[in-house]
């Protein structure tokens, strides 16, 4: 691992594999570059990848205030200082599925093949004032005083048979930068893609998760009909399936990224 500064801020990255394609990947909310721990070996068979901890989050630089804009412009950066001209595959669960969405749409000749489960796109306005909240109370009261309400929603007990693999989970979870948290709740309490979603060109593959709540597969599929061709499938996982379940999501998106 490394650390690069790109775009007005630096950032922790690393970039493994034994393939020619590159292969970006985009955490969720409150995540790391560790959160793709389990699916991490499987890509790198095949691939390029690139995993990086979004601005304000794991051990790249903290901030107070982010904004969509930044965060795209930080990943064309990092692709510019690491010298990866070709196009990639972007993959991405939550938060990390609307920030590759956003980017795709920005910057669609970068970009190969898309494949987002889960993706958070904005917050509807019946769960703005909660998202608000959430920022107020990791403000207040640190990161300690959300864990609960939160991962109960995100990550529910039926995903909590590896126990290692949660409580790793967490753990990183609750040694978040409370501002730099709360930042980006607010961000995304602000977030609109939907003017985004007829820009993408690029073959899609979007994931519903039966048992995510948060992001329930009838939000997730009225977005992949917004998609021009793109592909939408349901899988029998949650908020964040590939850290939830890695082998099913692995089953899913290997195939799809593969068929180029």
């Amino acid at each position: 691992m490394d650390w690069v500064e790109t775009n007005g801020v630096v950032l922790r990255y690393e970039l493994s594999g034994t393939g020619h394609v590159p292969l970006l990947l985009i955490h969720e909310l409150g995540g790391s570059l560790e959160f793709w721990d389990p699916v991490l070996p499987a890509f790198q068979q095949t691939f390029r990848v690139l995993r990086f901890d979004l601005r304000g989050f794991g051990m790249s630089e903290k901030v107070k205030r982010l904004r969509l804009d930044d965060l795209l412009g930080d990943i064309a950066g990092l692709l510019d200082t690491l010298a990866i001209t070709h196009s990639c595959h972007v993959v991405g669960p939550a938060l990390g599925a609307g920030i590759a969405l956003a980017f795709v749409a920005r910057y669609p000749d970068r970009v190969r093949r898309l494949a987002i489960s889960s993706p958070a796109t904005g917050v509807p306005a019946e769960r703005r004032a909660q998202s608000l909240r959430r920022a107020e109370a990791v403000e207040a009261g640190g990161m300690r005083a959300a864990v609960e309400q939160s991962l109960s929603r995100s990550y529910p007990e039926r995903f909590r048979g590896d126990r290692q693999r949660f409580e790793q989970y967490r753990r990183r979870w609750l040694a978040n930068d409370p501002e730099g948290f709360a930042a980006i709740n607010r961000m995304l309490a602000e977030m609109d893609l939907t003017q985004q979603y007829a820009r993408i060109t690029c073959p899609t593959l979007v994931i519903g998760c039966t048992y995510d709540t948060i992001r329930p597969p009838h939000e997730v599929k009225a977005i992949a009909q917004q998609i021009a061709g793109a592909r939408y499938v349901e899988a029998a996982s949650g908020h964040f399936m590939p850290h939830q379940t890695p082998e099913l999501f692995l089953e899913t998106v290997l195939p799809f990224l593969q068929d180029s």
